[in-house]
């Protein structure tokens, strides 16, 4: 069975009841609707009642997950006993390195826990770029941990992310094979000596949602998780992502880099249970298309 957890966010258009405006504005099934209800935040407070009245320019929020209403600085996508997911902002470091000490998603999610049970912890799984938001899940206890890490490229089936580029892209989709190498000042980039047993394969593909003569926004899916892997080989196209100063971008009218882990799914090594969290494209991203 797939766990597809998602959280929507709208506003309210016109003054309605609750239920009535999930199932004649949302266009959501009576009996969807009325599951819903308990998944529902009105204004960041939890609501439940069918008749409970909306009023224009409310914040309506619906997830799947658990949705942890009075933190303000982490996102909270899906949370059980064994595992904690959420969309982490761009800026905020995954964890801390020797280079850089500064406050991260992995500090802030245990900060969180702790607040609820002094004896909770935290493990890391994954990471993704501090300058990169999106999906990222820590474990609870230290056997989830172990289970996932072990068997991360194995029971991982997306990996999709939202990368808004320079240019227009040549294709309207693409397959990209590539090897990765790390230089001595630790810059991935695109190596043609594939016999070089520092180099990796990479292997990404892409399709374009939407472009201009100036910018493209991809929906990108890579099959391997190499270290800045979309980064590098979009850079290495001529196609460098928005705000991406490490790869020499020339823009940054978004002032953020322009790549977002919208979707990570992968299945449990030992329950069988398929986790599939995904959230929105960050509204910015879209910005660049205004008049174009």
């Amino acid at each position: 069975m797939a766990y597809n957890i998602f959280m929507n966010e709208y506003k309210v258009k016109r003054d309605a009841l609750l239920l009535e405006y999930l199932i004649n504005d949302l266009h959501f099934k009576r009996n969807v609707a009325k599951n819903l209800l308990k998944l529902t935040l009105i204004n960041g407070k939890r609501i439940s009642q069918f008749n409970h009245q909306l009023h224009y320019g409310d914040t309506l929020v619906i997830s799947d997950g658990k949705i942890e209403t009075e933190r303000k600085d982490i996102e909270i996508i899906y949370e059980d006993d064994d595992l904690i997911a959420i969309n982490k902002p761009a800026g905020l470091l995954s964890i801390a390195t020797e280079k850089d000490k500064d406050r991260t998603a992995y500090h802030l999610v245990m900060e969180y826990l702790k607040s609820k049970d002094k004896h909770n912890r935290v493990f890391i799984i994954h990471r993704i770029d501090k300058e990169t938001s999106g999906v990222l899940v820590f474990a609870k206890n230290e056997e989830t941990k172990i289970l996932l890490q072990d068997n991360w490229n194995d029971i991982v089936s997306h990996r999709d992310y939202y990368a808004l580029v320079e240019g227009k892209m040549e294709n309207e989709k693409g397959h990209i094979e590539n090897y990765l190498k790390e230089n001595k000042i630790g810059i991935i980039y695109v190596t043609g000596n594939v016999h070089d047993k520092e180099a990796k394969k990479a292997v990404t593909d892409y399709k374009v949602i939407r472009s201009s003569d100036y910018y493209s926004l991809l929906d990108v899916s890579i099959k391997t998780g190499r270290k800045n892997q979309i980064r590098a080989t979009f850079a290495s196209l001529e196609h460098t992502i928005i705000g991406d100063h490490k790869y020499n971008s020339t823009n940054n009218q978004i002032k953020r880099l322009g790549l977002h882990a919208y979707r990570l799914t992968f299945r449990h090594p030992v329950t069988g249970k398929e986790y599939d969290f995904i959230t929105k494209m960050p509204g910015v991203f879209n910005t660049v298309f205004r008049g174009k």
